[in-house]
């Protein structure tokens, strides 16, 4: 006789599949709103037709294959596959600092940012605050004619409801729905992007003056005629180029704001012929390729030597051993990295004293690259420890004793017999090791930071390719989030051509051992 489930069972997932699918439903309403007042047409779609596909799923009583593959393949392409395509499409684009927006929005920020006050400009009590849940800096001002309160950003004004509103006597607003005064410690660490500030308003925008705020008339204006920006005190005349995304004058000065356009492939090309690139890559590159492997090979090194060490049968306490292995594993890494900085220093270094010696570690390149890969190791070997104690753990017996009683050595059952096999089972993991010390930024710029450096060069003797070109991305006139993306998928070529040849060669090795 068939088995049936009791009824209280059915109604209890009946309740749960009505509650997720009620969730999913008003996470889609919470999504498409936003989208619908941006007008962002192809992600509101996107939403739509994942809400649709995920109702026709659920509430059919067939398709249960579909039932168990759907959360996993939308969490594949949300958390995978888009962040990839994200980055393709930013790496042929200029988006950076100065190029964020449209170029209709560049234009009303130029007007706006280049606003004088005039005669009869209207007044504002001025409070900066940000925008409730983000970075946003955005002017609450209260009208002194009127005595209207608006919010002023880089899109433009708002009016504010008197009721969401509480202003003091004076008419400073001093809490509002959604915004959050900025404190006077914030204030004085944020004067200048308050100063810089300018709310587009018609022919003009409105710019901070101490306490207070003006409505000014822009000394800049656009011409659609001749796609060009006219200063009108001077008669200075700026014209668009869609190419690089600027408003560019004849002596090629360009107006600071610009606009996202698509470069092409030139971001790659600046990679191969920018010679502040091209010049030391191949020293870093080679660099690299030595920490990665280095640091794969000495961590597996000292993370199987110890498990041999724990998984001989005469060792006692082997739990409280294991643990205090792993200690470096459980701790922090951002914390112990800026510890191992403090230890080589060498002023008042742990390891100098205690050595009683005189060395300025990363003052030199082979002894900061020696103290990086160590500290590397530290924090490395743990993980190791542990995956090589599971692999041995996993060793058939019989095959170690036969070799025993065949009369061969410790040594020679490890090299002909132990090691092939714990590499068969390991190399993916060392592979994806080796990956991860790739691009193992942190390790560089929480100890060296990339130091020592020859004079006038902006790479460093222990910088990996992903700290040189974030120096070059991010610490120049601003970031340049499409050269940082390109730089990404190069790096992402370089290390995928190599996991790809070490996992062929893992193949053959394991039909060899198999």
């Amino acid at each position: 006789m068939q088995r049936q489930s009791p009824p209280t069972a059915g109604v209890a997932g009946q309740l749960i599949k009505i509650l997720v699918l009620s969730l999913t439903c008003g996470l889609a309403v919470w999504a498409a709103l936003p989208l619908v007042r941006l007008e962002a047409w192809v992600p509101l779609a996107i939403v739509t037709v994942v809400t649709g596909l995920i109702l026709y799923i659920y509430l059919s009583p067939r398709r249960i294959a579909a039932k168990y593959l759907i959360p996993g393949t939308l969490l594949l392409i949300a958390f995978q596959l888009m962040p990839v395509v994200y980055t393709i499409s930013t790496s042929v684009t200029n988006y950076g600092d100065g190029h964020r927006i449209s170029k209709e929005e560049a234009i009303v920020a130029v007007q706006a940012s280049a606003v004088k006050e005039v005669p009869g400009s209207p007044q504002y009590i001025l409070t900066p605050a940000w925008a409730e849940g983000t970075d946003e800096l955005t002017f609450l001002l209260t009208d002194t004619e009127t005595g209207r309160h608006y919010a002023g950003d880089v899109d433009g004004l708002t009016d504010l409801d008197a009721g969401d509103v509480t202003a003091n006597p004076a008419g400073k607003i001093v809490a509002a729905d959604g915004y959050r005064p900025l404190t006077t410690a914030e204030l004085q660490e944020h004067s200048d992007a308050i100063t810089d500030l300018s709310v587009p308003t018609g022919d003009g925008g409105i710019r901070s003056k101490g306490l207070s705020a003006f409505e000014g008339q822009t000394l800049r204006r656009y011409d659609a005629e001749c796609d060009c920006v006219t200063d009108v005190e001077t008669g200075q005349v700026w014209t668009a180029d869609d190419d690089r995304g600027y408003f560019v004058a004849e002596d090629g000065t360009y107006l600071r704001q610009g606009w996202k356009v698509n470069v092409g492939l030139d971001n790659f090309v600046r990679i191969v012929a920018d010679p502040d690139v091209r010049g030391p890559f191949l020293s870093i590159f080679g660099w690299n390729l030595m920490f990665a492997g280095g640091s794969v090979l000495l961590t597996f090194a000292l993370g199987l030597l110890c498990a041999m060490a724990m998984n001989h049968d005469r060792i006692r306490g082997k739990t409280t051993y294991r643990i205090l292995m792993i200690l470096p594993y459980a701790m922090p890494s951002f914390a112990m990295l800026l510890i191992w900085r403090d230890m080589f220093n060498p002023d008042y270094g742990l390891i100098n004293q205690l050595f009683g010696a005189d060395v300025d570690w990363f003052g030199h390149t082979w002894t900061a690259r020696a103290a990086v890969l160590l500290v590397n190791t530290w924090l490395g070997y743990p993980y190791m420890f542990l995956i090589c104690t599971g692999a041995l753990q996993a060793l058939p017996k019989d095959t170690l004793e036969a070799a025993s009683l065949d009369g061969a050595s410790g040594f020679t059952a490890f090299r002909a017999i132990t090691l092939p096999l714990v590499l068969v089972a390991l190399t993916p993991l060392l592979i994806s090791s080796f990956a991860f010390n790739f691009n193992n930024y942190n390790a560089i710029a929480l100890t060296t930071a990339g130091h020592p450096f020859d004079e006038g060069s902006q790479a460093g003797a222990t910088d990996l390719l992903i700290s040189y070109t974030f120096r070059l991305a991010f610490n120049g006139t601003g970031a340049d989030y499409g050269y940082a993306s390109a730089v990404s998928l190069f790096i992402f070529t370089i290390v995928a051509v190599i996991s790809g040849i070490s996992f062929a060669r893992t193949r053959k090795q394991e039909e060899i051992y198999r």
